[in-house]
């Protein structure tokens, strides 16, 4: 995000981000982004054409985090699915308005940067053994765990932690 983004820009996404965290993407406009800002609305569009482009850059920045966050679960644990998706989880959970943002719609592939998609998926492809079926299936099986989490679908008294560890064994025996 650092290279693309004038300074202005990136406090303009930040701003989005902190209305988004919290929030919720009902509340993410360009009127009360401009309100948080202290500005009119309309010099918001000196730098984003409209809020679908502030939203692409709020999806390139969870990409982003997720790399990081993998790449660091990956460096501390090579090889372990169990330390990448306990990594996703936590990140997820930690940013549940910015996940859905990022997740619950068609992702903006034309404009994010170039390999960025490629970046936050490595890791996990790599801890797959370059198995891209089988690294499909583990994403789909965390985000799915992790969505339903967001949105409080499992009883209260459901042990996710033991759901996880059982659903990654089924998925990497």
């Amino acid at each position: 995000m650092a290279d693309r983004l004038t300074p202005r820009a990136r406090e303009i996404v930040t701003a989005a981000r902190d209305l988004l965290e919290e929030s919720g993407a009902a509340h993410l406009t360009m009127r009360t982004l401009a309100d948080r800002l202290g500005i009119k609305a309309p010099s918001l569009y000196k730098h984003f054409p409209d809020k679908q482009a502030v939203e692409v850059e709020l999806v390139a920045l969870l990409l982003t985090e997720t790399a990081e966050t993998l790449e660091a679960a990956e460096a501390r644990a090579p090889g372990s699915l169990e330390a990448l998706a306990g990594a996703y989880r936590d990140h997820a959970l930690a940013h549940p308005h910015l996940y859905r943002l990022a997740t619950e719609r068609p992702l903006p592939r034309a404009a994010l940067p170039a390999g960025l998609e490629d970046r936050a998926a490595l890791p996990l492809l790599r801890t797959c053994a370059d198995d891209m079926d089988l690294a499909r299936a583990v994403w789909a099986f965390a985000h799915g765990m992790v969505i339903l989490e967001i949105h409080g679908r499992f009883p209260a008294d459901a042990d996710l932690d033991a759901a996880w560890k059982r659903g990654l064994a089924a998925l990497h025996a």
